[in-house]
């Protein structure tokens, strides 16, 4: 009874606006944060299994005491490496590459394109040896490249708007790229859920309705024109090594990213940000990730706290059922975990990883 009692205590400090005598059918679906009922095994695994490197996060931190705490958090979590995905080019680039500098052995850097002057006459010159001094000052990789449907709008300084990962200006780009032994991070589109309308049909309403993609955007690609342009980068590009982040955000239809693994051996994907994804389908999950176990790498994209690293090895190692992640993860479904095999899960936390930095 005092474990029920002390739960419901954290819970209401969690969800302060929890009501003990609410109307159900008052009640909105926002506002609806159950806790699991079900008296199942409940594993708190504080570090990961294997030493592992994490292939996704970002420049999170702004001072050298929370650098501390990071890597703090990442040897309690049992991480070595962290890549610090910039999309930056020029001094922001620079300033980056400066933070973590004393840090090489924790923390990896990579750059983004610059987009300044493109379809100006010396653009392609001017952006491949930024590429290359970028390179020269520390970045092992590019990315996150990111285009949800506008073009790559993510790089800093100079969002390429209008500018896919296929077009075909940047083609010197990836191939410098293959020289230099730079893999290259891309984000394209987003889940199915984002694209649908955030109705009572939609099973990933409480993420659509904060991240709905709006298709009514002039020019905006739709999810399958993204997953072309991915292929048609990767294809046109064998010498160069793609991550596709966020499982090419096929989660709801992983067979259309298993397609690409299976005709592209320079294609890896990463798992970054899209647990509250896998998680509730566990057996499809892992018959898919033991399958693509050689092509798939553990990321973050969440931030840097205990918690959030310990969430993420409880699905991937745990066989918990049934549990729910609030501070994360915002879907009103339950969560299931993996439960990979140990081989996988070395492959996915490490070797995978290295395989990629080493080529």
């Amino acid at each position: 009874m005092q474990v029920v009692w002390r739960t419901f205590v954290a819970l209401l400090a969690i969800f302060p606006l929890i009501s003990a005598s609410q109307d159900a059918n008052q009640l909105l679906l926002k506002d609806f944060h159950p806790f699991s009922i079900y008296n199942v095994p409940k594993t708190n695994i504080s570090a990961a299994k294997f030493r592992l490197i994490d292939m996704h996060s970002h420049d999170y931190v702004a001072s050298e005491s929370e650098i501390q705490n990071w890597i703090r958090n990442m040897d309690s979590a049992n991480i070595q490496e962290t890549m610090i995905l910039s999309y930056r080019s020029g001094r922001a680039f620079d300033s980056v590459v400066e933070k973590y500098s004393k840090y090489k052995d924790r923390f990896l850097v990579w750059c983004g394109f610059d987009y300044t002057g493109i379809g100006s006459p010396g653009w392609i010159d001017r952006a491949v040896s930024e590429l290359v001094r970028c390179h020269a000052k520390g970045a092992i990789g590019v990315g996150e490249l990111g285009d949800k449907g506008l073009g790559e709008v993510y790089s800093k300084p100079t969002p390429g708007y209008g500018v896919h990962v296929d077009d075909p200006r940047l083609r010197p780009l990836f191939r410098k790229c293959a020289e230099l032994h730079m893999p290259v991070s891309i984000h394209v589109a987003e889940d199915e859920w984002m694209y649908l309308e955030p109705d009572s049909l939609n099973d990933g309403l409480m993420n659509s309705a904060i991240w709905h993609v709006n298709m009514k955007d002039k020019g905006r690609l739709n999810h399958q024109e993204l997953i072309n342009t991915l292929e048609n980068v990767v294809r046109q590009n064998p010498s160069t090594i793609f991550i596709a982040c966020h499982l090419a955000n096929c989660c709801a239809d992983l067979s259309i990213l298993g397609s690409l693994l299976d005709k592209y051996p320079n294609l890896y994907a990463d798992i970054a940000a899209r647990y509250g994804e896998i998680a509730p389908i566990p057996r499809f999950v892992k018959s898919f990730f033991e399958k693509y176990s050689d092509r798939l790498v553990y990321g973050t994209d969440m931030g840097i706290s205990n918690v959030m690293y310990r969430m993420t090895f409880r699905i991937l190692e745990s066989n918990d059922e049934h549990f729910y992640e609030g501070r994360y993860l915002y879907y009103h479904w339950p969560l299931y975990g993996l439960g990979l095999s140990e081989s996988t899960l070395k492959k996915i936390y490490r070797d995978n990883a290295l395989r990629i930095l080493r080529q």
